[in-house]
């Protein structure tokens, strides 16, 4: 396993902090070259740093991925500067606010789906053409299991999305010899984030509405806890990996026995 990935070019999106780091330094742990792609310039930096004294290649990129053009700078800085993508993991997404749906403002629900929908749509609709005409490629998104859970409807329709798309793109894509599969985590504890997903602060209605998630959390995930980064880096790089070949248009809980 500690070459899985050489001689192989990896988009890692969101990969600044949490599983997207995680990711980051399995895939150039295990040889690949990784285009760190994040809005957090300083935080993606120490990710190359840190890929960088380990022995690693990475390179970074800082984009707006909400948007179909920022998607398209990540695409075209990896050809710049790896010459090819072999694998793309779109990982940007994460609920940011929490409370039953009919209490949410237009403006949040717009900003959830902004956040969780279209980081993944962008990034897949910029990294196919390359796929298509070099007749291979893996992409990985990041759904969540929260597609049946509380207070967070705007953002696990977002996250619904993200397995259709999954599931639609490796029905379309087969024949290119690219596949597409969705790695759907449970609560992951990720520690203290670098970047908020949010500078306004939170209501009583959103505290209370996040104490609800983490009670339904545990209550539905039979192992009661949390999982890491580095367990979902685990699965991510296993369905980037040539050794998943015959897997494509999956979703795959990695959720403690969580249900999405």
């Amino acid at each position: 396993m500690d070459n899985r990935f050489s001689g192989k070019n990896i988009v890692v999106t969101g990969a600044a902090q949490g599983i997207g780091k995680a990711c980051a330094l399995r895939f150039a742990r295990e040889g690949g070259k990784v285009m760190i792609a994040d809005l957090a310039e300083e935080q993606a930096k120490l990710v190359q740093k840190e890929i960088i004294d380990n022995g690693g290649v990475a390179e970074v990129c800082i984009a707006d991925l909400e948007t179909s053009a920022g998607a398209r700078k990540v695409m075209e800085a990896t050809i710049e500067k790896f010459g090819q993508i072999d694998v793309s993991v779109h990982n940007v997404g994460g609920t940011i606010w929490a409370k039953p749906f009919w209490e949410y403002p237009d403006d949040q629900i717009e900003k959830e789906i902004n956040r969780s929908l279209w980081p993944t749509l962008w990034c897949c609709r910029a990294v196919v053409p390359y796929f298509v005409e070099q007749k291979s490629g893996v992409i990985v998104n990041v759904g969540s299991v929260a597609t049946r859970g509380v207070n967070r409807v705007p953002y696990s329709a977002a996250k619904g999305g993200v397995e259709a798309i999954t599931t639609c793109m490796a029905m379309e894509l087969a024949e290119h010899n690219v596949r597409v599969n969705c790695v759907a985590p449970g609560g992951v504890d990720q520690g203290q984030r670098a970047t908020p997903r949010t500078t306004s602060a939170y209501s009583e209605a959103d505290q209370r509405g996040m104490e609800g998630v983490m009670e339904q959390t545990m209550r539905d995930t039979l192992m009661k806890r949390f999982g890491t980064p580095e367990e979902l880096a685990a699965a991510i790089t296993f369905l980037a990996a040539d050794e998943s070949s015959y897997i494509t248009g999956e979703t795959i809980n990695v959720a403690g026995g969580g249900k999405g």
